[in-house]
């Protein structure tokens, strides 16, 4: 019984990493997003490059027979649009994030504050050079 307290011990631990976290919220929120942008790009983006293309079919119709072989041009176009949009995405959102890092970090530190025995040795300091 020890060996499974102890790994469900060890899971919990693993679970409750800040990283671990981290990664299953971006994850959640990657997936609902990836819906956001199949949407921009098969609701308006394929309609309006059909329009432009004076095509009147579904882009998942843009086909090419090879031999025996049909090749999904259509779908692939739509696939590289998703990446395209995904990956814009998230260099905005680094970029945003790299920004407000910048700012943290370019912020000056305030100058310490002298303790206070610091202060008495630097008084006595300066009147020692006065008396010289």
């Amino acid at each position: 019984m020890s060996k499974t307290k102890s790994f469900i011990t060890e899971f919990k631990q693993f679970i409750a990493r800040g990283n671990v976290l981290d990664m299953a919220v971006g994850v959640i929120i990657g997936g609902a997003f990836k819906a956001i942008a199949d949407s921009l790009t098969n609701d308006i983006l394929m309609p309006l490059l059909l329009l432009l293309t004076n095509g009147g079919a579904d882009l998942s119709a843009w086909n090419v027979n090879v031999g025996g072989s049909v090749l999904g041009i259509g779908n692939f176009v739509s696939a590289v649009l998703n990446f395209l949009i995904m990956a814009f995405a998230v260099f905005c959102i680094v970029k945003t994030v790299n920004r407000f890092h910048r700012k943290k970090e370019a912020a000056p530190a305030p100058a310490p504050v002298p303790s206070q025995e610091e202060v008495l040795l630097t008084e006595i300091r300066d009147l020692l050079k006065e008396r010289t």
